[in-house]
């Protein structure tokens, strides 16, 4: 016997960066496809200090956590840093992210190239349902700051945050 009997299965890992300012169902449909594919996603919200987010770090944590209960396999965290940092030091050797538009390809590449040659980590791309092509997180704050009907690109819960927040400006 090696000892590699012991360890048993390695577990196929991933991470889903993003700020989750706030989270929406576009950025849900890429976490529930990415938990289909990997043992555990790690679901990070990226701090960015120089960034004023309309939720705190530990509001989206929280709605994060309570929009992913269902699946089994996530892990939410935050972290400041460099997203290959992360990667390292919990040994996840891929990022998966959702790709709206040809736009969106042009930027990712580059990060994705970056990423890889920074650490080995790969990209997996995955593009995002037509029906949330032309979602974000700003375009859902902006329209939701103007009174605008945003219930179905959000879940429940952070439709109810969003507006709860708009009613304390």
């Amino acid at each position: 016997m090696n000892g590699l009997e012991s360890e048993g299965p390695k577990l196929r890992r991933a991470v889903c960066p993003g700020s989750y300012d706030p989270v929406t169902n576009g950025h849900l449909d890429i976490i529930a496809r990415a938990s289909k594919l990997y043992d555990v996603v790690h679901v990070v919200v990226m701090i960015n200090q120089s960034k004023k987010g309309l939720f705190t770090v530990e509001e989206r944590l929280e709605l994060l956590r309570q929009v992913t209960a269902e699946y089994g396999n996530v892990e939410v965290e935050s972290f400041h840093g460099l997203l290959v940092d992360f990667c390292k030091e919990r040994d996840i050797p891929a990022i998966v992210k959702g790709l709206r538009a040809v736009s969106d390809f042009d930027y990712e590449l580059q990060m994705a190239q970056m990423n890889n040659g920074l650490s080995g980590v790969e990209t997996l791309f995955v593009p995002t349902n037509p029906t949330y092509s032309f979602l974000s997180s700003s375009l859902v704050k902006e329209v939701a700051a103007w009174g605008g009907d945003v219930s179905h690109l959000v879940p429940p819960l952070v439709l109810e945050a969003l507006n709860k927040r708009h009613r304390e400006d």
